[in-house]
């Protein structure tokens, strides 16, 4: 500590930020006061928050120091450090999501002319399973499934196996859509049970697992329409939804 007041009578700079781990959990209380009391620092960063599943270590730092909370890591990659917005840190500590940073990330992630490209594709000649497999893709560029799931409403619920099983389900469906033809994948009504066992045997998953997907992507089809009517019009830049499998205190499902 002696080395850091050195540093600080040097530099003289113009703001001390705390980097602190949100997993030491009520511990990060005590970190931030000594070094506030010995520093005097100016505000704080969360790391880790993703896996701090309350986010009560947020709380009770700001309470304590009276310090602000300026970022958080959601993650482990770059566009996984956030500004920090206490209103809906509040929100998920309450078990009601974060559907505003949500709404961001899908923005930020989906592409509007893709969008738009897919809107009419979709009004001209539905959705198949090759844009299935695209809008997955898009959701993987969200962030990891446990950051995602944790802003949706009602997350509390759901378990660190549950979100595991949920993004085994995920590779899963995308091996199986990958061990398809381009034809089978515009057209799932060609695959019969022989086309069934070739692509169960390339994405090494089992005849019943394209069975429920499948049975699954048809459900997904008739929901779709009944969002947009008789065209199979859907509102841009939203997610099919999707059945992730072990998620069932959230239904099973990732409504984008």
């Amino acid at each position: 500590m002696n080395e850091l007041k050195d540093i600080k009578k040097i530099a003289e700079p113009n703001e001390i930020m705390l980097v602190v781990d949100a997993m030491i959990g009520q511990d990060a209380v005590k970190v931030a006061s000594s070094f506030d009391e010995a520093l005097g620092i100016d505000s704080v960063i969360l790391t880790k928050l993703d896996s701090d599943t309350r986010g009560g270590a947020a709380l009770s730092v700001l309470a304590v120091t009276g310090k602000p909370i300026k970022f958080v890591g959601m993650g482990e990659k770059l566009d996984e450090f956030e500004a920090f917005h206490p209103e809906r840190m509040a929100s998920r500590i309450l078990g009601m999501g974060d559907m505003l940073t949500l709404i961001e990330k899908a923005t930020q992630t989906v592409d509007e002319k893709d969008a738009k490209k897919l809107a009419e594709k979709m009004q001209e000649k539905g959705f198949d399973l090759n844009d299935l497999l695209e809008q997955m893709k898009q959701i993987q560029k969200m962030g990891s499934m446990k950051s995602i799931i944790r802003m949706l409403p009602g997350a509390n619920k759901v378990t660190d196996e549950q979100v595991e099983q949920g993004e085994v389900q995920l590779k899963k469906t995308e091996a199986m859509i990958n061990s398809m033809t381009r034809t089978e994948r515009e057209k799932p009504a060609i695959i019969d049970p022989k086309r069934k066992r070739r692509i169960a045997a390339g994405s090494g998953t089992q005849v019943s697992d394209v069975n429920q997907l499948l049975k699954q992507f048809e459900q997904m089809q008739k929901m779709m329409k009944q969002m947009g009517g008789k065209k199979g019009k859907r509102r841009r830049g939203m997610f099919p939804p999707m059945n992730m499998g072990g998620m069932g205190g959230m239904g099973g499902r990732m409504p984008f």
